[in-house]
């Protein structure tokens, strides 16, 4: 079992911090109440159910105890795409750094004639 990979599942047990999932490979792990879906989740035993079969995707797994922590947000987030913002740069102008780069020079003589 590796970080990352994705399995079927089915909710063996519903805590109020979490849900045990029986995964198809024998393994077995938790769904960490921040991890079923993004935002808040008021009541958990409203969200999930017993023997309510899930898709997880592992996100840490001991291999001592041969437990895993799962998710189910990480695979919601998958299917959304958030546009990024980037902050030092203009999208629409497609110019990135360049005016920086352009000043750079400027900034350094100015920089050096001002230490002399």
């Amino acid at each position: 079992m590796k970080i990352g990979e994705k399995y079927k599942g089915v909710i063996t047990g519903v805590k109020p911090y979490g849900a045990f999932v029986a995964l198809e490979n024998g393994t077995t792990g938790l769904i960490h109440i921040s991890e079923i879906k993004t935002g808040y989740i008021e009541n958990i035993f409203d969200t999930l159910k017993l023997d309510q079969e899930v898709l997880v995707q592992v996100v840490d797994y001991d291999e001592f105890s041969q437990k895993a922590s799962l998710s189910m947000r990480t695979l919601e987030e998958e299917h959304h795409h958030f546009s990024h913002r980037h902050r030092f740069s203009n999208s629409r102008y497609k110019i990135g750094f360049k005016p920086l780069a352009d000043s750079m020079e400027t900034w350094v003589k100015e920089g050096l004639d001002y230490l002399k």
